[in-house]
């Protein structure tokens, strides 16, 4: 299983992405996100999947890149080339792969910012090279192990979250999946993209990196726990106390 997570806020995008492989009950460690820029092109693309569809998608697009890069003047440009190498991949592979017992079930993240893009995007690809386009209204997209993340990236991201927020919420969501499911860890693969810098800066984080804010977190929810009001238990108990005294 796979952990990317892909933000976009005003100031522009983070992208989050652990490294660990899973095949049946082997575990390696491999990148998951890659990032391609030339002058006033700068994107990355985070895959899940088979890892024999992403590598042989990821190399068509890089291919495609060196030859025809200024031809994509806006992002949704690129991320329809690369979803038109995902659809050969699945002319090329998707038959033997399915008929071995296996689903081609490539889904990838592509964000960046291209010369003619009025600002930064993310983009949210599908298996069959379609796409939707993120937007302020949910400024997130999870592949892979999505649902431990999800409350607390609704509950406190909004397009307005400056970045540093942006990345301290989306390393705490991939905390909640982390100590949820035993496919997704450490190293974790971080991206930051400031709006119309056209530089992805990108950096990779160790377990004992992240140790004590995951432990401070930890403290802090369960501090907060605590702290809760209880007032409104008191007709349960009450109930509970009646029961037993019968």
């Amino acid at each position: 299983m796979t952990y990317c997570l892909g933000i976009k806020v005003a100031s522009g995008l983070v992208a989050i992405a652990d490294r660990r492989l899973t095949s049946g009950s082997e575990v390696s460690s491999n990148r998951k996100i890659s990032v391609h820029e030339v002058e006033n092109h700068s994107l990355f693309i985070m895959t899940s999947g088979l890892r024999s569809v992403r590598d042989k998608a990821i190399t068509y697009f890089k291919e495609v890149i060196s030859e025809q890069d200024r031809s994509f003047n806006k992002l949704y440009k690129a991320v329809n080339a690369f979803g038109e190498q995902v659809k050969r991949v699945a002319q090329e592979d998707k038959a033997s792969i399915v008929a071995s017992g296996l689903n081609f079930n490539l889904n990838a993240i592509v964000g960046g910012q291209l010369e003619d893009d009025e600002e930064h995007k993310l983009f949210m690809l599908y298996p069959e090279g379609n796409w939707v386009e993120v937007d302020q209204g949910s400024p997130f997209k999870i592949i892979g192990n999505s649902g431990y993340g999800k409350p607390l990236l609704f509950r406190n991201l909004s397009y307005e979250t400056n970045l540093q927020e942006a990345l301290k919420i989306g390393f705490l969501a991939f905390d909640a999946t982390r100590v949820s499911a035993n496919d997704v860890d450490y190293p974790l693969d971080v991206v930051i993209y400031p709006k119309d810098s056209f530089h992805m800066t990108e950096y990779r984080l160790e377990k004992e990196d992240m140790d004590e804010v995951s432990h401070q977190w930890s403290a802090l929810l369960s501090n907060s726990v605590r702290k809760l009001p209880s007032d409104w238990m008191n007709p349960i108990f009450d109930k509970v106390r009646s029961v037993k005294n019968v």
